[in-house]
């Protein structure tokens, strides 16, 4: 397949929040509606780079991470844990989970009592405090496209099914462990490993992303100008 980088006018954008561990969704709506005209073009791009980019039906792309079997990271593992108290929390109050979660609403005034509530459940995720909640949890969401925050209003986004998945196999895997008399482990969709404290790129650093988006370039000439050369 032949490759115009020319067409690909948000490569360097779309690769750099990719490769962060971002879910680029139509609230990107830039960026999202090139990876759909061009979804070809730019799977067969980072193919040839060594990426996987995943194309969610429900309206989201995502890169595989390189390591599928590497241990689930913290972050996969806090998210994962938190969506399933959330769906618990929701169902016990007579809401709709997946009405929430599939582009509904949570308040920040609502974080205090879902903390109260399965305390014992976030210590072992290391998450103590609202603060702790709020910068482990909510912060990873919006950074990653699983949410946005608005004014104390986090609004989530279509990449939430990722877990919402994990949420319903283990209902189901649960279901099954009764029966069996047995417990098991809570999985999590595997995201790009990254430093726990720091995002990758920082949000306010406009050197940061231009240095990110010069290699982010850089990295794609340099790949597909090897792959035409290894095909000549």
């Amino acid at each position: 397949m032949h490759l115009d980088l020319s067409q690909l006018t948000q490569l360097t954008p779309i690769f750099r929040e990719l490769f962060k561990g971002y879910h680029i969704s139509q609230r990107d709506a830039e960026l999202y509606s090139q990876l759909s005209n061009l979804q070809d073009a730019y799977r067969a791009l980072f193919r040839a780079m060594g990426f996987e980019l995943v194309c969610d039906s429900r309206g989201f792309y995502y890169f595989v991470p390189e390591q599928m079997g590497a241990q689930v990271n913290k972050t996969a593992q806090r998210l994962a844990l938190f969506t399933f108290i959330l769906v618990e929390h929701l169902a016990d109050q007579g809401r709709d989970p997946l009405a929430v979660l599939d582009g509904g609403t949570l308040g920040r005034d609502e974080l205090p009592a879902l903390l109260d509530k399965y305390r014992d459940l976030f210590v072992q995720a290391e998450v103590q405090t609202q603060e702790d909640l709020e910068e482990k949890v909510m912060r990873r969401l919006t950074q990653l496209g699983f949410a946005q925050e608005d004014n104390g209003i986090y609004r989530f986004l279509p990449p939430m099914h990722r877990f919402l998945d994990v949420c319903l196999a283990v209902q189901q895997d649960r279901d099954l462990a009764a029966v069996l008399h047995s417990d098991l482990p809570l999985p999590a969709p595997t995201l790009s490993e990254e430093p726990e404290e720091e995002p990758i790129i920082s949000l306010t650093d406009d050197s940061a992303d231009n240095e990110e988006a010069a290699l982010a370039r850089a990295i794609a000439e340099e790949r597909i100008a090897e792959e035409q050369e290894a095909q000549a």
